[in-house]
Protein backbone atom coordinates (compact mmCIF):
# COMPACT_ATOMS: atom_id res chain seq x y z
CA UNK A 1 0.00 0.00 0.00
CA UNK A 2 1.51 3.47 -0.99
CA UNK A 3 1.85 6.59 1.64
CA UNK A 4 0.68 9.44 0.22
CA UNK A 5 0.52 13.09 1.54
CA UNK A 6 -2.28 15.62 0.51
CA UNK A 7 -1.60 18.90 -0.12
CA UNK A 8 -5.01 21.40 -1.14
CA UNK A 9 -4.36 25.07 -2.06
CA UNK A 10 -8.38 26.04 -1.45
CA UNK A 11 -7.62 29.40 -2.74
CA UNK A 12 -6.30 28.34 -5.92
CA UNK A 13 -8.95 25.15 -6.67
CA UNK A 14 -11.84 27.34 -5.36
CA UNK A 15 -11.01 30.35 -7.74
CA UNK A 16 -9.89 28.04 -10.89
CA UNK A 17 -12.76 25.99 -10.85
CA UNK A 18 -15.27 28.72 -10.31
CA UNK A 19 -13.80 30.68 -13.19
CA UNK A 20 -13.73 27.71 -15.68
CA UNK A 21 -16.40 25.72 -14.48
CA UNK A 22 -18.85 28.28 -12.15
CA UNK A 23 -18.83 25.42 -10.21
CA UNK A 24 -17.22 24.26 -6.90
CA UNK A 25 -14.61 21.70 -6.49
CA UNK A 26 -16.04 18.60 -4.85
CA UNK A 27 -13.56 17.22 -2.03
CA UNK A 28 -15.07 14.26 -1.03
CA UNK A 29 -14.88 12.33 -5.02
CA UNK A 30 -11.45 14.05 -4.52
CA UNK A 31 -10.52 12.10 -1.37
CA UNK A 32 -12.34 8.98 -2.87
CA UNK A 33 -10.01 9.26 -6.03
CA UNK A 34 -6.58 9.86 -4.07
CA UNK A 35 -6.68 7.75 -1.29
CA UNK A 36 -8.13 4.23 -3.06
CA UNK A 37 -5.57 1.89 -1.50
CA UNK A 38 -3.22 4.04 -0.16
CA UNK A 39 -2.53 5.15 3.09
CA UNK A 40 -2.65 8.86 4.07
CA UNK A 41 0.55 10.09 6.13
CA UNK A 42 -1.18 13.78 6.10
CA UNK A 43 -3.98 15.89 4.83
CA UNK A 44 -3.74 19.55 4.92
CA UNK A 45 -6.40 21.62 3.45
CA UNK A 46 -4.50 25.78 3.25
CA UNK A 47 -7.22 28.05 3.59
CA UNK A 48 -7.86 31.93 4.01
CA UNK A 49 -9.64 33.20 7.24
CA UNK A 50 -11.88 35.92 6.48
CA UNK A 51 -13.86 35.01 9.86
CA UNK A 52 -17.36 34.27 7.58
CA UNK A 53 -19.34 31.34 9.20
CA UNK A 54 -20.18 29.91 5.60
CA UNK A 55 -16.43 29.66 5.43
CA UNK A 56 -15.98 27.71 8.89
CA UNK A 57 -18.94 25.40 7.92
CA UNK A 58 -17.01 24.36 4.81
CA UNK A 59 -13.71 24.14 6.99
CA UNK A 60 -15.78 21.75 9.08
CA UNK A 61 -16.68 19.75 6.27
CA UNK A 62 -12.98 19.56 4.91
CA UNK A 63 -12.22 18.50 8.16
CA UNK A 64 -14.89 16.04 8.34
CA UNK A 65 -13.56 14.34 5.29
CA UNK A 66 -10.24 13.95 7.03
CA UNK A 67 -7.71 16.89 6.30
CA UNK A 68 -6.24 19.44 8.81
CA UNK A 69 -7.36 22.73 7.82
CA UNK A 70 -4.73 25.58 8.38
CA UNK A 71 -5.48 29.46 8.23
CA UNK A 72 -4.29 32.13 7.15
CA UNK A 73 -6.05 35.73 7.92
CA UNK A 74 -7.03 37.84 5.20
CA UNK A 75 -4.54 40.85 4.92
CA UNK A 76 -6.49 43.86 3.05
CA UNK A 77 -3.54 46.30 2.58
CA UNK A 78 -3.61 49.88 2.75
CA UNK A 79 -3.40 50.50 -0.90
CA UNK A 80 -6.43 48.04 -1.61
CA UNK A 81 -4.37 44.90 -2.35
CA UNK A 82 -4.70 41.83 -0.55
CA UNK A 83 -2.38 39.19 0.45
CA UNK A 84 -3.29 35.84 1.56
CA UNK A 85 -1.50 32.66 0.07
CA UNK A 86 -0.14 29.68 1.70
CA UNK A 87 3.28 28.75 -1.25
CA UNK A 88 5.44 28.95 1.99
CA UNK A 89 3.47 27.17 4.25
CA UNK A 90 2.47 24.15 1.50
CA UNK A 91 6.18 24.20 0.06
CA UNK A 92 7.37 23.42 4.16
CA UNK A 93 4.81 20.94 4.71
CA UNK A 94 5.60 19.11 1.11
CA UNK A 95 9.19 19.00 2.03
CA UNK A 96 8.19 17.68 5.25
CA UNK A 97 5.69 14.82 4.89
CA UNK A 98 6.43 14.42 1.28
CA UNK A 99 9.76 12.95 1.65
CA UNK A 100 8.10 9.95 4.13
CA UNK A 101 5.49 9.58 1.42
CA UNK A 102 5.53 7.76 -2.23
CA UNK A 103 3.12 9.85 -3.36
CA UNK A 104 2.33 13.52 -2.82
CA UNK A 105 -0.35 15.02 -4.26
CA UNK A 106 -0.68 18.70 -4.93
CA UNK A 107 -4.37 20.11 -5.77
CA UNK A 108 -2.86 23.64 -7.28
CA UNK A 109 -2.19 25.45 -10.65
CA UNK A 110 0.23 27.67 -9.14
CA UNK A 111 3.19 27.68 -11.01
CA UNK A 112 5.70 28.46 -8.27
CA UNK A 113 5.50 24.59 -7.17
CA UNK A 114 7.30 23.19 -9.95
CA UNK A 115 10.27 23.39 -8.32
CA UNK A 116 8.98 21.72 -5.09
CA UNK A 117 7.50 18.78 -7.62
CA UNK A 118 11.40 18.74 -9.75
CA UNK A 119 12.87 18.46 -5.72
CA UNK A 120 10.41 15.94 -4.64
CA UNK A 121 10.90 13.64 -7.35
CA UNK A 122 14.86 14.19 -7.99
CA UNK A 123 15.97 14.02 -5.06
CA UNK A 124 13.74 12.36 -2.91
CA UNK A 125 12.18 10.37 -5.50
CA UNK A 126 8.20 11.10 -4.61
CA UNK A 127 6.19 11.19 -6.92
CA UNK A 128 4.23 14.06 -7.30
CA UNK A 129 0.71 13.59 -8.50
CA UNK A 130 -0.58 17.29 -9.72
CA UNK A 131 -4.42 17.77 -9.85
CA UNK A 132 -5.32 21.73 -11.30
CA UNK A 133 -7.54 23.02 -13.90
CA UNK A 134 -6.08 22.07 -17.12
CA UNK A 135 -6.37 25.69 -18.44
CA UNK A 136 -5.30 27.73 -15.29
CA UNK A 137 -2.51 25.41 -14.50
CA UNK A 138 1.19 26.69 -15.27
CA UNK A 139 2.80 24.51 -18.02
CA UNK A 140 5.93 24.31 -15.80
CA UNK A 141 4.36 22.66 -12.62
CA UNK A 142 2.03 20.15 -15.50
CA UNK A 143 5.51 19.55 -16.88
CA UNK A 144 7.31 19.61 -13.26
CA UNK A 145 4.89 16.76 -11.91
CA UNK A 146 4.94 12.46 -12.25
CA UNK A 147 1.57 12.67 -13.31
CA UNK A 148 -0.98 15.57 -13.66
CA UNK A 149 -5.03 14.86 -13.51
CA UNK A 150 -6.91 17.58 -14.95
CA UNK A 151 -10.01 18.79 -12.51
CA UNK A 152 -13.09 18.18 -14.57
CA UNK A 153 -16.70 17.02 -14.22
CA UNK A 154 -16.03 13.96 -12.73
CA UNK A 155 -14.39 16.42 -9.59
CA UNK A 156 -17.07 19.20 -9.46
CA UNK A 157 -20.51 19.79 -7.32
CA UNK A 158 -23.39 19.11 -9.68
Amino acid sequence: MQNVTILVDVQNIYYTTRHSFGRSFDYNAFWREITAGRNVVKAIAYAIDRGDEKQRQFQNILRAIGFEVKLKPFIQRSDGSAKGDWDVGITIDALEYGIHSDVLVLASGDGDFDLLAKTLTEKHHTRVEVYGVEALTAQSLIQAATHFTPIDNNLLLK
